[in-house]
């Protein structure tokens, strides 16, 4: 880190550490941020993937962090570091839908995908969201392809009449209806 990055910095996080009423969690919080807000300046990947593990560390509730480390490794297809991201952040937010649907993501973006270990990521997304179609759409396709052809058909159902919030989901869903159906 510069000279200049480390000042601003120190001055902040000293004045949240001597400010009457701050907790030690508004100061991790505080650092945390200032970590990441640095990593996302930083033209050296490698410091910043470090400066951001590194806030996960000091407040591990802190999702920004998580957020840009899962898209550093998403789009250099490193889809083992996606996993280990969203799987650390549900320990610290375990209703948060779209980190289990990043980390189903993850596992089905394999080559060859990992769809035992995608199914329950987008089973917890969906029990949290009974509602949410792409879960829905995604259960429905692992049901076929594990040959639970009733299980598929329900899942798949309810994400082809999701067409208003979803049209791409509930296309895509009605496509794979139609192939069940043909078979």
């Amino acid at each position: 880190m510069s000279r200049t990055t480390t000042c601003p910095f120190i001055l902040l996080l000293a004045l949240l550490l001597c400010a009457p009423g701050v907790r030690a969690d508004d100061a991790a919080r505080a650092k945390a941020a200032s970590l990441v807000d640095a990593a996302i300046q930083l033209t050296n990947s490698d410091q910043a993937v470090k400066m951001l593990w590194e806030a996960t560390n000091i407040d591990p509730a802190f999702s920004e962090a998580y957020i840009y480390l899962g898209l550093y490794y998403n789009s250099r297809e490193d889809f083992a570091h996606v996993v280990q991201v969203y799987k650390k952040l549900v320990q610290y937010h375990p209703n948060e839908i779209s980190a289990y649907l990043n980390i189903g993501e993850a596992y089905m973006s394999f080559n060859p995908p990992h769809y035992e270990d995608a199914l329950p990521y987008y089973q917890k997304a969906y029990a949290l969201d009974p509602h949410n179609s792409f879960a829905a759409l995604r259960i429905g396709e692992l049901l076929a392809h594990n040959g639970d052809r009733a299980g598929a058909l329900r899942y798949l159902k309810q994400a082809s009449a999701d067409t208003s919030a979803n049209p791409t989901v509930a296309a895509e869903a009605s496509r794979q209806l139609k192939q069940i159906a043909a078979f």
